[in-house]
């Protein structure tokens, strides 16, 4: 039965992209690249419409759109949000032509809110749901920790988006644990996206130029997690300049410098950044804390090349690690190397390839300082990725379609351990773990009529665990919840299987337009996800080890269907409708989701999969959102109300439970304030303000409680049976742009944040000890990482 459903979906979309092929013959194409003209950079998601058609095409990732008409003379009206709307008259009459066009940013860009750097209405137009993106100058104009502008933190403010608390490190999605959202910087895979346990992202904001979060409705070409893909492209550097970045705050600063080469046929950035509370905190240390290593570091860099009209290389790459500790310690950090080749085939064929190297590890140390040679303990932990994607993108009549494949190979190192004592060294741990993980995929996202609009498409993906390595098998015969015995253990030999795995993955995504304003939408993806983070605390740490799918643990699967009602109104202007309003409903069903045994040993052990449990769950709810575009008080609000369950076999008596990330209600709200000025209609100040409310997060409590020789408390009413109190933040922000100086490139602002305002103690976590006035009470204590107003100051400059 379910292969004749696989077939009938296939024969289905093969009809569908033969009518538009159809289509598109005796036709002729206007195609070409958009970008920025003041530093070329490619500009993605730009709406080229065809006037006298109704029809249009949008840039790819790389700037490249085409458009396929009949021989004749035609408007192209060219738009996107903060630069000038632009419409070029283009004439066909035998032949293919190739335009290229610049649009020029508006004087107002930094002054209007850009929270969707994409075309006018394009939250209505578009087939794309439950999709957002986050101008950088947007993200830069939020409040932030310390006054450092942070991409993840600034999609927390984003409907269906949540964290466990402050210190915690990324984020969750729809219910989704954070090891289902698959980062992406610049097609390469990042394990870890938090600096600082969580307080800070990797994403240096200077090099970023686009950001997008893909929470429902993900089309074919994305696959391996199964809750959200938030992907993160960097600049390619100024093509036209010399351009030097920078800011200094208080507890780091940042240096960015972009420019082209090789007679502007090539250019680069190069970002780093840097905190310094360790060094400024040196002299206040006393005693064991004295010596002590707080910091992190990261360095982005990009640079393409244009070798000619049809081909375009990329090559970029990150490093940045934490330390922290004073003797005893550890660190972390990721790798990332992508090297990426454009190749335009023809006026209609456009191909991506892309081969990317991705490592994450940390390491713990018992004598970070060197202090005791003769004696220390030492354990590191890795996974390292390798791999090679080919995307195609086929340009016909009324539709795009995207097809290709990638293959990634996956090695997992889960801890490795040295031990030494009085000069004795020992070295012990487990051993590799090796995968590989291949998929292929199309998708045709294809216009019907004027008002419905289609995007669907096909995935395989087949995972192997493969050799060398040991497979185990446990028994199935003992008490259901409780640690499963050793069988018997099989060693397999380098290359060979283990276990496989293989999944079908339909995507498909509907848009009808019931006016010019209006739409409503439907899509249904399936994901499956071959990967898995071992952790059973309250929030995910960087300590946490990655693990494959294996003859014990199955991959993780997710149905997803989501419909929603999208709405612009109010006065046009060229930022487009002054408001635009959404709400999405949600329904997610999970398989084959891990939980742990009470009293679980995940560190070095051998057999942890006998330790593992595994059941299915369920996360549904309804995303409310409203946006202001223009005006001098703009912003948005959103609301979501959301259950995120799940049960399995040996916890809470078999009984639906909510998981530790379920968040029932989530309120936040921005507002940009842009005062007019006096002469120019300018203000130098403007100001910025976030407020943050959301439900306590389950926790499991004592109910009741023994005593023997001391003090022991139990749990009898199952697992997350209460929740810590609710979360709310308020956030402000007021920036000064320097004076304006003729003939002077020098652009700089001072921003003023204040982090917390009423200095809530938000909990992080509630625990339990005896009173220390009565040994007899039981006392439950409140642990807030911020707990005070944090105020900031940071100097930001443009030369």
């Amino acid at each position: 039965m379910k292969k004749d459903i696989l077939l009938y979906w296939l024969v289905l979309l093969s009809w569908l992209v033969s009518v538009d092929t159809g289509f598109a013959q005796d036709k002729l194409t206007v195609s070409g690249y958009v970008k920025d003209a003041a530093n070329a950079e490619g500009l993605i998601g730009v709406s080229v419409y065809v006037k006298e058609t109704g029809t249009g095409a949008v840039t790819n990732n790389y700037g490249f759109y085409a458009v396929t008409m009949p021989p004749g003379t035609y408007n192209l009206v060219v738009s996107y949000v903060g630069y000038t709307r632009q419409t070029q008259t283009v004439t066909l009459t035998d032949r293919n032509v190739k335009l290229d066009l610049e649009l020029t940013q508006e004087g107002r860009q930094l002054q209007e809110v850009t929270v969707s750097t994409q075309r006018e209405d394009d939250n209505v137009k578009s087939v794309e749901m439950s999709v957002n993106r986050i101008g950088v100058q947007t993200i830069k104009r939020i409040p932030a920790l310390l006054g450092e502008v942070d991409v993840v933190r600034s999609i927390q403010l984003l409907p269906g988006v949540s964290t466990v608390g402050e210190g915690a490190t990324g984020f969750n999605v729809r219910g989704g644990s954070i090891d289902q959202n698959l980062v992406l910087l610049d097609e390469a895979p990042v394990y870890n996206s938090s600096h600082l346990f969580g307080f800070f992202s990797v994403f240096n904001p200077d090099a970023v130029k686009d950001v997008k979060l893909i929470k429902g409705g993900i089309p074919a070409n994305y696959g391996g997690r199964i809750a959200s893909i938030l992907d993160v492209r960097l600049k390619e550097g100024n093509a036209k300049k010399g351009e030097l970045n920078g800011g200094i705050g208080l507890i780091f600063s940042r240096l960015s410098y972009e420019r082209p080469f090789l007679k502007n046929k090539g250019s680069f950035i190069v970002a780093a950044r840097r905190s310094y509370a360790d060094i400024l905190a040196q002299p206040f240390l006393r005693g064991d804390l004295r010596g002590s290593k707080f910091y992190f570091y990261d360095l982005t860099a990009k640079a393409n090349y244009r070798i000619n009209d049809k081909n375009t290389v990329f090559l970029s790459g990150y490093l940045g690690r934490d330390v922290f500790g004073a003797d005893f310690g550890f660190n972390w950090g990721s790798t990332t190397l992508s090297a990426r080749w454009n190749h335009v085939f023809s006026d209609k064929l456009f191909l991506n390839t892309t081969a990317y190297y991705s490592n994450y590890d940390y390491a713990l140390n018992s004598d970070l300082n060197g202090k005791n040679p003769q004696d220390y303990f030492r354990t590191n932990s890795r996974i390292v990725d390798y791999s090679l994607k080919p995307d195609f993108s086929l340009f016909l009549g009324r539709s795009t379609l995207t097809f290709g494949g990638q293959s990634i190979l996956h090695d997992f190192q889960p801890g490795l351990a040295t031990a030494t004592s009085a000069g004795v060294e020992r070295t012990f741990g487990l051993n590799s773990r090796y995968a590989l993980e291949n998929a292929v995929y199309i998708g045709n996202e294809q216009q019907l009529t004027r008002q419905l609009q289609l995007q669907y498409g096909l995935r395989y993906s087949l995972f192997t665990y493969i050799g060398p390595g040991e497979a185990y098998t446990f028994s199935n015969d003992g008490e259901v919840g409780k640690r499963k015995a050793l069988v018997s253990t099989q060693t397999y030999d380098r290359g060979k299987s283990i276990q496989t795995y293989g999944n079908w993955e339909p995507r498909f995504a509907a848009k009808l337009d019931l006016g010019d304003n209006s739409s409503v939408k439907l899509s249904y993806n399936r994901l499956a996800q071959y990967i898995h983070l071992i952790s059973n605390t309250t929030a995910s740490t960087p300590l946490d080890v990655w693990t494959p799918s294996t003859n014990n643990v199955k991959p993780q699967l997710a149905d997803q269907i989501a419909g929603g009602y999208f709405r612009n109104f109010g006065k046009s202007s060229t930022q487009g409708r002054a408001y635009e309003a959404s709400v999405e409903v949600y329904y997610k069903w999970l398989q084959n989701q891990i939980d742990y045994i009470d009293g679980a040993s995940l560190i070095l052990n051998q057999y942890l999969e006998g330790d593992l449990l595994s059941g299915r769950g369920r996360a549904y709810g309804t995303e409310f959102y409203v946006k202001r575009n223009t005006g001098v008080v703009n912003g948005w609000i959103s609301y979501t109300l959301a259950k995120t369950e799940r049960q399995v076999a040996g916890i809470n008596n078999g009984d639906w439970y909510a998981t530790r990330f379920d968040r029932r209600h989530t309120l936040t709200s921005v507002l940009l304030i842009d005062p007019p000025g006096r002469t120019d209609g300018r203000s130098r100040w403007n100001f910025s303000a976030t407020f943050t409310f959301a439900s306590g997060t389950p926790a499991t409590f004592p109910t009741s409680r023994f005593e023997y020789e001391g003090y022991v408390p139990y749990t009898v009413n199952g697992r997350n049976n209460y929740r810590i109190p609710p979360y709310h933040r308020l956030d402000l922000a007021a920036t000064l742009q320097g004076r304006k100086r003729t003939g002077k490139r020098k652009d700089d602002n001072w921003v003023f944040s204040v982090y917390n305002v009423y200095a809530r103690k938000n909990p992080f976590s509630v625990f339990f000890q005896p009173s220390s006035t009565d040994p007899r009470i039981t006392q439950a204590v409140r642990y807030s990482v911020f707990a005070s107003a944090i105020p900031s100051v940071t100097y930001n400059f443009k030369f």
